[in-house]
């Protein structure tokens, strides 16, 4: 229903903030907010970066586009399109004619010490990734975490590859009645370090750090649910 000041307006705000500080973003919570209710930005020195401002909109409008696709299976076109409404408009978009907005990177990229898949091997890595996912009779909280894992060591765009994996965990999640959850900017070293545990067959890291995001949401949802049984 996107209702103002109900749970969509929470999450929404809360999603961009978090998700863009994770990749370095310098706008505060209260700056999202205020981009978000009144499309306006108010800086205390009187600069922000543009790509911030810019990415923080476009993740609006890929949260409003994921929900609005939910019920379409996930695909290397949908994520395309995840990729390209997050990256639109940005100086990666205007300025690196090789850097392939919503479409899979043309240049060799890493996740600090961890090898991705060659630009020449996206394509297939990713057909397999999504195949092997969307064969679960039953997708769990570990399925999820699961396809994230992989989808970040293929690491298939040239940029924007963790929060193109966190919105595709959050409908994911949504869509299979598993808890969403929105992963906080202050546990960003738990989430990188889950990250590397996980391929080394230490799962729980991750988990654990995917689980606690579960309680909070969980406990954002009550709030608004008070009353209403």
């Amino acid at each position: 229903m996107k209702l103002k000041g109900n749970i969509y307006h929470q999450v929404q705000t809360r999603f961009a903030y978090n998700t863009n500080r994770i990749e370095g973003s310098t706008l505060t919570e209260k700056q999202t907010i205020l981009i978000f209710e009144t499309n306006t930005l108010f800086t205390s020195d009187g600069m922000a970066n543009v790509d911030d401002v810019i990415e923080t909109t476009n993740h609006f409008k890929l949260f409003d586009y994921m929900l609005d696709t939910i019920d379409e299976p996930l695909n290397e076109n949908l994520i395309k399109e995840f990729h390209k409404i997050l990256k639109t408009g940005t100086s990666d978009d205007r300025e690196k004619e090789w850097f392939n907005v919503g479409d899979y990177k043309k240049l060799k990229n890493v996740v600090g010490d961890m090898e991705t898949s060659s630009p020449k091997n996206v394509q297939k890595d990713m057909g397999k990734l999504l195949s092997d996912y969307n064969s679960n009779k039953n997708v769990t909280l570990e399925s999820i975490v699961d396809f994230h894992v992989e989808f970040e060591k293929i690491h298939p765009f040239q940029d924007g590859n963790g929060r193109v994996g966190r919105i595709i965990m959050f409908r994911e999640a949504l869509k299979y009645n598993v808890i969403p959850f929105i992963i906080d900017e202050k546990h960003k070293h738990y989430y990188y370090r889950g990250l590397i545990k996980y391929q080394e067959g230490e799962k729980e890291w991750l988990l654990d750090t995917m689980r606690s995001s579960q309680d909070a949401f969980e406990k954002l949802c009550d709030t608004f649910l008070e009353g209403l049984e």
